[in-house]
């Protein structure tokens, strides 16, 4: 773990796990550490990199405040996998392409959604109770449901270090949770500017006191799409099941659900504050947790060490070392084909536009690993065998 600060007169001490942060995250995370209401210290995951108003891999605590862009568009943006008993052995490549094929068909990419709107029981209780979830309507909200999303999420399936098969899925609360968090911000920018908030406007860290209406309206919606998200996940992981089954004899675990993006009330050093986990995931004493690499590389099922000084938390994935269009003009295409060619993976690389989520966009995933050795215990690695990218 490495210590920075902007100033040593004023603002919080930034701890860390990150050996060599880029300079545009740590420049948002002094801006953090300089918030009236930020409490002990800033920290930052080893797969940090930066966001819009808040370092992704960042985590912040703050007493008696909440601010939208800490947790992001994508509210409750998270990961499910499950272990099969089904071993690589018993599996197909033929087999492997019907499951995929079956999967597309089963679960929508990209901006897609369902033509129909999925049974009410799939998506969580009081939708009419909020001010935009209750505005999207049910069959918005239920036309979503069970689908991937686009960018990072992704479908995968996986083998362990025995050969049995799991599957992984990685997604979030959909357009949903990105209405909320839109609305909400520019809601807290106007108010900000309103009662001359001395946090500058162009650090993008509008915010609302916790306990007050918009506040606690806002912390309500956005549980709302916490909780979406993990049905949208379960959805999917409960169709994913269903589909190796109708092709193998397999039985399924129950799956492990984890989400990276949200705030919520929790006790650290003695006091209860509110913990924003912006592309982090909770890492508490023996709590399983799920840390996906990128397209092609290794996954990792992990046990938490409960470490205080990262608030109980680890990194949420690899993480980027490029931007999009930078992969785009940086990588090469064939290389990245090869790669993933090479080790026999079933990929969804095959134009320029999809070097966007290559591997060579991202951080080596073993080295995040590394950097928080002192944050969980590795209980499994995953190798990658065929992805579906939305």
């Amino acid at each position: 773990m490495k210590y920075f600060r902007r100033d040593l007169h004023k603002g919080l001490v930034i701890k860390s796990w990150c050996e060599n942060p880029e300079q545009g995250a740590l420049e948002q995370a002094y801006n953090l550490a300089e918030l009236p209401f930020a409490f002990k210290h800033v920290a930052l995951m080893p797969d940090t990199h930066q966001g819009y108003g808040m370092p992704i891999g960042g985590v912040l605590a703050a007493d008696g405040y909440i601010i939208p862009n800490a947790v992001g568009v994508d509210i409750g943006c998270g990961v499910v996998a499950v272990k099969s008993n089904l071993h690589i052995n018993d599996l197909s490549e033929d087999t492997i392409k019907k499951i995929i094929s079956n999967v597309k068909k089963e679960i929508p990419v990209g901006k897609n959604h369902h033509k129909i709107a999925q049974p009410i029981k799939y998506i969580p209780d009081n939708y009419t109770n909020y001010d935009i979830v209750g505005g999207e309507g049910f069959n918005k909200i239920a036309k979503q449901v069970g689908t991937l999303g686009g960018g990072n999420h992704f479908w995968e399936l996986q083998k362990d270090s025995n050969g049995f098969i799991w599957i992984m899925i990685h997604s979030g609360s959909r357009n949903l949770g990105k209405k909320v968090a839109d609305y909400y911000n520019k809601i807290a920018v106007d108010l900000n500017e309103w009662y001359y908030s001395r946090v500058p406007k162009e650090w993008q860290l509008a915010f609302f006191p916790f306990y007050s209406k918009k506040g606690q309206l806002y912390y309500e919606e956005m549980s709302y799409c916490v909780e979406f998200a993990k049905c949208n996940r379960e959805l999917m992981i409960y169709r994913s099941m269903n589909i190796l089954k109708q092709h193998t004899q397999c039985t399924f675990e129950t799956p492990i659900d984890v989400a990276h993006n949200y705030a919520r009330l929790e006790n650290h050093f003695g006091k209860n504050v509110v913990i924003h986990r912006k592309g982090a995931t909770s890492a508490k004493l023996d709590e399983i947790g799920i840390i996906p690499g990128s397209q092609g590389t290794c996954s990792y099922i992990v046990k938490g060490k409960g470490n205080p000084d990262s608030f109980t938390s680890c990194s949420h994935g690899a993480g980027r070392q490029m931007g999009r269009k930078e992969a785009c003009r940086s990588l090469n295409l064939e290389d990245e084909i090869e790669k993933l060619n090479r080790q026999g993976i079933i990929h969804s690389i095959r134009t320029v536009n999809d070097l966007e989520e290559a591997a060579g966009a991202y951080k080596n995933i073993d080295t995040v690993i590394k950097e928080q050795k002192d944050l969980v215990d590795v209980v499994e690695k995953l190798q990658p065998i065929a992805i579906i990218k939305g």
